[in-house]
């Protein structure tokens, strides 16, 4: 493979391939206005990409409601699945790139915080063909900020997480990408993300081909 070209490419997926971080955001506003609360910019960072768990939590702790978290949980994942069924919207870009890694047969994967029933509803909308594995919520012992999601994926691909380029859209998501060894391309969606060592910021997929992916990891040719 030649070393202008990643070896493979590990996708979030809410907010990066598909629009729906603004469908996360309503479900759990909705949810808190039920709570008697307002969400606002300071609720962001335990909102915006992180798992269904730690928001429930948050929304728990933030109205002392005494319904159980584990109520808060599935009724966001509800909220969140019907929003996403309903509307589904990919991001400028993402197809583009999806196609050229197809046609280069560079692999690509798909490591969402979103549970499995929701990133099943954004592949048959998108079409499950694009990815060589796929990862949901329930598919590592800790999701997103932990390192885990983007190891299993690099470890299913059979390659270094080094040698792949993560393509994320939150700062929960370049962290857990970081701390897996990937070279990270972030295209923010709603919270800034600083460049930094590792990491490379883009404001649109569309300004991503495979030779700019490539030029982001040091991986040797093969």
């Amino acid at each position: 493979m030649p070393a202008s070209r990643p070896a493979a490419v590990l996708f979030d997926m809410d907010g990066t391939l598909v629009d729906t971080e603004h469908l996360w955001w309503q479900a759990a506003a909705e949810l808190a206005a039920e709570l008697d609360l307002t969400l606002t910019d300071a609720d962001l960072p335990e909102v915006l990409g992180q798992a269904v768990e730690h928001t429930a939590a948050h929304l728990h702790r933030s109205s002392l409601t005494g319904r159980p978290e584990a109520d808060l949980v599935e009724h966001l994942n509800n909220a969140f699945a019907a929003k996403v069924a309903a509307e589904i919207v990919p991001r400028p870009g993402a197809l583009a790139l999806l196609a050229a890694l197809r046609d280069a047969r560079i692999p690509a994967a798909l490591v969402s915080a979103s549970p499995r029933r929701v990133v099943d509803l954004v592949l048959d909308a998108l079409g499950p063909h694009w990815f060589a594995t796929t990862l949901a919520a329930e598919d590592t012992p800790r999701t997103k900020p932990a390192p885990d999601p983007y190891l299993a994926a690099a470890e299913r691909l059979g390659l270094a997480p080094a040698a792949c380029v993560a393509v994320e859209d939150t700062p929960t998501g370049v962290a857990s990408a970081r701390a897996a060894g990937c070279a990270v391309l972030a295209v923010p969606s709603t919270v800034p993300i600083p460049a930094a060592d590792g990491i490379t910021v883009l404001d649109s997929l569309e300004h991503a081909d495979l030779a700019f992916l490539g030029a982001l990891t040091a991986a040797p040719a093969s």
